[in-house]
């Protein structure tokens, strides 16, 4: 074998994508030896799509660790491997639901909309929880990445809340509603980091300020501040990543709304100017999900996160 220099690694990270289905993400290579290096670790990390197959031409096999030897997987072995696959789906998004749950008990939703963004990793984090410190540097990290996503013209989630100060919660750290306190209840706005690695933001969005003292009404929703307060969950999603060692996330987003009207979606021309035009009134708003990886180079996350606002 030749030197592992940049080109072998890609080659090796490319056939966990390419050579595997499911694909294998979050593969990390790391070369030994001082000279040369011609010995390397290859760390793959837990996966909940088991089994990944290999295929060769017309035939595949489901490979298996025995001891310092690989097996090919018997029937029954696949069939148990796919059955703990549905398993781990159905116990996903029940994690999904709860969380949605959770966060929207409470909230004045037959006067305002509220957007509702959860995002829970498919393998959760254990072992010693979040410090106070280290949830504010999360949350911090977080209002500066959301710039990178979503102007900062609009209403950001991030700054209607106290995050210099998390709260312990259940299992959590929460970053309080401030806006109400100030003045500016209409952009009321919860986050939580979870210390599984799940975060939540709650955020009103319907019934926000439309001039000095003109005010939508609560069935009435600006695109600007769905698409803020979207880039801050992903943001928030990112930073508790990086600083958890969590990498894949189911992610919920939807609009709780139970007043008589039906949702609209307010929008502005191409001059900044709010356009009469609105969306077709939503009886009923259907919760949007994806799955990121957020461990992806800062150009694919921000593709993530361009696709999923555009879906939402």
């Amino acid at each position: 074998m030749g030197a592992c220099d940049e080109v072998y690694e890609r080659s090796l990270r490319g056939a966990t994508i390419t050579a595997i289905s499911p694909p294998v993400f979050g593969v990390t290579v790391h070369p030994l030896g001082a000279v040369g290096k011609r010995a390397v670790v290859v760390v793959v990390p837990a996966s909940v799509d088991r089994p990944h197959l290999i295929y060769r031409n017309d035939y595949f096999g489901a490979p298996v660790r025995n001891g310092s030897d690989t097996v090919w997987m018997r029937e029954r072995q696949i069939e148990a491997m796919y059955r703990a696959r549905f398993d781990e789906r159905r116990h996903a998004t029940e994690a999904l639901d709860a969380l949605v749950a959770e966060v929207e008990a409470g909230r004045d939703t037959d006067r305002r909309a509220w957007l509702i963004g959860v995002a829970h990793p498919r393998i959760p984090r254990v072992g010693d929880r979040l410090s106070r410190d280290a949830a504010r540097a999360v949350i911090s990290k977080a209002a500066d990445l959301t710039c990178m996503y979503a102007s900062q013209m609009g209403v950001h989630p991030l700054e209607s809340v106290d995050r210099f100060n998390p709260r312990p919660g259940l299992r959590r750290w929460v970053a309080r509603d401030i806006a109400t306190r100030d003045g500016r209840g209409w952009k009321e706005s919860w986050v939580s980091i979870h210390h599984d690695g799940s975060v939540t933001l709650t955020a009103a969005v319907g019934g926000h300020r439309a001039g000095n003292t003109v005010y939508d009404e609560g069935w009435q929703v600006t695109s600007t501040a769905v698409e803020c307060a979207i880039a801050d969950l992903m943001a928030l999603v990112r930073a508790t990543a990086q600083t958890t060692g969590n990498d894949e996330y189911d992610v919920r987003v939807t609009v709780g709304w139970t007043g008589a009207e039906p949702l609209k979606i307010l929008t502005w021309d191409n001059f900044g100017v709010r356009s009469d035009e609105t969306s077709t009134p939503l009886h009923r708003y259907s919760p949007v999900e994806v799955t990121v990886n957020a461990t992806e180079s800062h150009l694919d996350y921000h593709r993530y996160v361009i696709d999923f606002a555009q879906t939402v």
